[in-house]
C-alpha cells in the first residue's frame, strides 16, 4: 500500500518519478487564465483565517457540501468561519474520487505544512493549526503567488474595466506580472437582461456614442487597444454552444436596435449578432497578436430559485451537450480565409468533444507559431484525473502533445496553484507509463524539453510574454 499523498503521489513508475522530480516539480507557472482579483492582489491583505482563503467564493466546495446535505448557511450564508470549515471538513471525508479531495490536501501540505487527512474527525484541529500558520506567517496574495513560483497571472476583465489595479501593480517591483485578459461576454450576450445598459456603459468607456452595430465593434476595438497598452495578450469568450450564422449589416443593425429597445431576439438573430461580433473581434485579436480563448459547453444557472437568491457563479452550473463541430469549423475557417485567424485555444466542457477539438486543431495550424490552434487543458468539470488524462491522450493521439501550452488554474483562490502540481503529476504518470511500456523512446533530453515545455516554456513562447 502506498503512503497517503506522499512525495511520489500518483507517480507509479520509476520514469514518472524521474520526470516529475527532475523536470516538472520546480518549473515556474504561467497562469494564463484565472479569476483572481487584481484589486485583491494589489491591496495584498493578510487573510483572517483559512475559511476566508478556502471557502469564500469557491463553488467547487459549495457543490460538494450541498451534495452532502449541508445547509446553505454553511456555504454562502452567515455561519461562522469555523462552522463553515468544519462542515467542509466533514464533507471532504466523503469525497473519495473527487479532485477536490486531492487539491485540498496538496494545499494543506504545501502552504500550511499539514499532512493530516482532513475529515470530520480532524476538521477542528486542522482549522486551529492552519489559522496558527496564518497568524505566524505571510499569507498575503502577493506572497502566495510568489511562493507558488508563478511568473505570469492573466486575470479575467470586462472591456469597460479601467484596469486601474493592473497599472498600479505594474509600478511595483514584483517577482511576477499581473496582466489583463479581454472578456467581452456581456457585449455578446444580446439575448440577456441588462444588454442595453451594458452597451451604454461600453460606449461611455470607449467615448463612442453607440447607435449602430458598427459602433459596437468600434467601441470594443478601441477598448482592445487600451487593454493592449496595459499588457494584455489574451482574450476570452465563453459560449454554451458555438454560434455561426451569417448576416448583412442591415440585418445586424435591425437586430441590435431591437435589443436596445428591450426586445429579446430569437435564437437565430442572437447567433447572427454573436457571429458577426466574433468575426470582427477575431480580426482585431489577430492584428494585436493576441491569443483567443474560447470556452465551450457550460450550461449555466440551472437552478432558478438559487439564481434569484444568490446570483451567478455560485455552483449551479453543469455540462451542456450541444453539437459544436460544424459551427466551430465555419467560424475558424471564415477568419482563416481572410487571413484574420488569431492564435486560438479551444476549451470543451463535455468530454464527448475531445476528438472533435483534437482533430479541429490540425485544420488551421500554420508556421506563424508552433501549435497556433491549441486544445485547451481539461477545464472545470473535466479538471479531474480522468479528464486531464483523457485530454492529453486525445491531444497525443491526434495532435502534438509536446507543443501543448499546459495548465491554467481558472480559479479565484490564491492557494489554488496546487492544481498545477496535480496536473504535472498526472502528466508525468501518463508519460512515464508510455516510456516504461516502450511506447516512447527513453530519451532524457527530449523528455525534458517536452515536460518543461508543457509545464511553462510553451505558454511563455506562445503568448510572447
Amino acid at each position: 500500500m502506498n503512503n497517503f499523498m506522499d512525495k511520489d503521489f500518483l507517480l507509479d513508475t520509476k520514469s514518472a518519478k524521474h520526470l516529475f522530480h527532475d523536470f516538472a516539480e520546480n518549473m515556474p507557472i504561467c497562469d494564463y487564465h484565472c479569476h483572481l482579483s487584481p484589486k485583491e492582489i494589489y491591496e495584498n491583505e493578510q487573510p483572517n483565517d483559512i475559511s476566508q482563503l478556502w471557502l469564500s467564493g469557491d463553488h467547487y466546495k459549495w457543490r460538494a457540501m450541498r451534495s452532502c446535505g449541508v445547509d446553505e448557511k454553511y456555504c454562502t450564508g452567515d455561519a461562522t468561519p469555523k462552522e463553515k470549515f468544519i462542515k467542509f471538513g466533514e464533507t471532504l471525508g466523503w469525497c473519495i474520487g473527487n479532485p477536490l479531495y486531492h487539491w485540498a490536501h496538496i494545499e494543506l501540505q504545501r502552504y500550511f505544512s499539514i499532512d493530516t487527512p482532513l475529515s470530520g474527525k480532524t476538521a477542528e484541529d486542522i482549522y486551529e493549526r492552519a489559522n496558527k500558520a496564518i497568524a505566524e506567517g505571510d499569507f498575503r496574495p502577493q506572497s502566495l503567488i510568489e511562493r507558488s513560483n508563478v511568473k505570469y497571472v492573466c486575470t479575467t476583465d470586462d472591456p469597460i474595466d479601467d484596469l486601474k489595479y493592473h497599472k498600479l501593480l505594474a509600478e511595483q517591483d514584483l517577482a511576477f506580472k499581473v496582466l489583463p485578459s479581454f472578456r467581452p461576454d456581456k457585449a455578446l450576450n444580446i439575448n440577456l437582461d441588462g444588454f442595453s445598459d451594458y452597451i451604454e456603459a461600453l460606449g461611455e468607456s470607449a467615448e463612442i456614442k453607440i447607435k449602430h452595430f458598427d459602433d459596437v465593434i468600434a467601441a470594443l476595438c478601441k477598448r482592445a487597444d487600451y487593454f493592449d497598452s496595459v499588457g494584455c495578450k489574451v482574450s476570452d469568450q465563453a459560449f454554451d454552444y458555438v454560434p455561426y450564422k451569417e448576416a448583412d449589416k442591415d440585418e445586424l443593425d435591425k437586430i441590435f436596435k431591437k435589443a436596445m429597445k428591450g426586445e429579446r431576439p430569437k435564437q437565430k438573430d442572437t447567433d447572427r449578432y454573436r457571429t458577426a461580433v466574433m468575426l470582427e473581434l477575431g480580426k482585431k485579436y489577430a492584428e494585436l497578436g493576441w491569443a483567443m480563448e474560447i470556452h465551450i459547453g457550460a450550461m449555466r444557472n440551472n437552478n432558478t430559485t438559487m439564481f434569484n437568491k444568490l446570483g451567478a457563479d455560485v455552483g449551479f452550473d453543469s455540462v451542456g451537450d450541444c453539437e459544436i463541430a460544424q459551427p466551430l469549423s465555419q467560424f475558424l475557417n471564415a477568419l482563416n480565409v481572410d487571413g484574420n485567424l488569431p492564435k486560438t485555444i479551444l476549451f470543451n466542457l463535455n468530454d464527448k468533444d475531445n476528438t472533435v477539438l483534437a482533430t479541429m486543431l490540425g485544420n488551421f495550424q500554420s508556421s506563424e507559431t508552433a501549435g497556433k490552434i491549441q486544445f485547451g487543458p481539461a477545464w472545470w468539470f473535466l479538471d479531474t484525473m480522468d479528464g486531464m488524462t483523457a485530454q492529453m491522450k486525445s491531444l497525443g493521439n491526434l495532435g502534438v502533445l509536446g507543443k501543448f501550452v499546459g495548465m491554467e488554474t481558472d480559479s479565484r483562490s490564491f492557494t489554488s496553484y496546487g492544481r498545477h502540481e496535480y496536473f504535472r503529476r498526472i502528466m508525468c504518470r501518463l508519460l512515464g507509463r508510455w516510456v516504461e511500456d516502450g511506447w516512447y523512446a527513453n530519451d532524457d533530453e527530449m523528455l525534458e524539453k517536452i515536460i518543461k515545455g508543457v509545464c511553462y516554456d510553451n505558454a511563455v513562447k506562445y503568448f510572447k510574454f
